[in-house]
């Protein structure tokens, strides 16, 4: 049996570059790095609760990093079913394709050799190869983390992108599947992956034999923010990690301190009294918001919104950095109705 690899707590992870996107970074505490291996241990979905901004998908993308998986995610909404985690079959494609074939036209047999007139028998034929189900099924992410070769066979055969790779990621390692903000979705949805989770296969529609878990089984990390009530027995497969902000102020401060200085490693060293600054006006204007019983809390992503945004407003000039704090704070973290300064 594979060992788990320990995960260094002390020393922030780099994620994966995204065009567009500033770098991003994540710092273990124990009680996360330890859920990521006991879930890896376990063969369990790891289930995260928490306010939104508080770094439930970041722990996704850090666990994929540090063990050099593949991450494949899926934001799930109102509308995702639980099929769509395992494969989608698109209809209307398919349909198109069907109309578009039965409306052109026969070619006249005058204008054609001999060998090259197309019966109706094989046309038929052509037609059904061409419109067969199989044609028509992406895989989804858990075909991926079940069976990455299968699964990229089948992205050829519909001409569906394969997941992007980190510089690092070997599919042989097993995968991290993110399922984000699953309480987007109708109970149908989590209840409809008890078996699939549990049992390490399915079968998508179209063919006979099905999909199983071969290799490294996967991470599966499920995302909640606990706006709708998960199901009690999907709930019991799972392990679970509950993802908080500090309730003391001081402590909060100090956590907020530490994310910005792993994710602003370039700038940490002189920038110190910065993230101090940004920290207290994050504590002050959250307490301001539980107290008015307003939402959404401005949290930790915020945190690091205002410190990235005042960097980029004034690079290099820690004064004018700190002037510009309050005015980029009004923007970036006071996202509910005030009166006051």
């Amino acid at each position: 049996m594979t060992l788990i690899p320990e995960i260094d707590r002390t020393k922030p992870v780099k994620l994966m570059d995204r065009p567009g996107l500033p770098e991003q970074y994540h710092l273990f505490d124990d009680d996360s790095a330890d859920a990521i291996r006991a879930a890896l241990a376990a063969m369990r979905p790891l289930l995260i609760r928490g306010e939104p901004g508080v770094g439930k998908t970041q722990l996704a993308a850090a666990a994929a990093s540090v063990f050099g998986r593949p991450l494949v995610a899926k934001v799930v909404d109102s509308r995702t079913e639980s099929r769509d985690l395992m494969w989608e079959f698109d209809a209307v494609l398919r349909l198109a394709d069907a109309q578009i074939a039965a409306a052109v036209p026969e070619g006249k047999v005058d204008r054609c050799a001999p060998s090259e007139v197309e019966t109706q028998d094989s046309k038929r034929a052509r037609l059904r190869e061409e419109l067969a189900i199989g044609n028509y099924v992406r895989p989804g992410p858990l075909w991926w983390a079940f069976d990455w070769e299968s699964a990229n066979r089948q992205a050829e055969r519909t001409r569906t992108p394969i997941p992007r790779l980190g510089p690092k990621a070997d599919p042989s390692k097993g995968c991290v599947v993110l399922l984000d903000e699953i309480d987007k979705a109708d109970t149908d949805v989590p209840n409809g992956l008890l078996e699939a989770l549990g049992s390490g296969s399915f079968t998508p529609l179209g063919q006979s034999d099905p999909i199983e878990v071969r290799g490294e089984p996967p991470l599966v990390v499920i995302t909640t923010n606990e706006e709708r009530i998960l199901p009690n027995a999907f709930v019991r497969r799972c392990l679970v990690l509950e993802l908080k902000l500090p309730d003391d102020d001081d402590r909060l401060v100090a956590h907020l301190v530490a994310r910005a200085t792993a994710h602003f490693p370039k700038q940490a060293t002189n920038s110190r009294d910065l993230f101090v600054s940004a920290a207290e006006l994050l504590v002050r204007d959250r307490r301001i918001a539980v107290k008015a019983n307003v939402s959404p809390l401005p949290g930790q992503a915020e945190y690091l919104d205002l410190v990235r945004a005042v960097f980029r407003l004034a690079p290099g000039d820690f004064e004018l950095q700190k002037k510009r704090l309050a005015d980029v704070a009004k923007f970036v973290i006071r996202k509910y109705e005030h009166d006051g300064p």
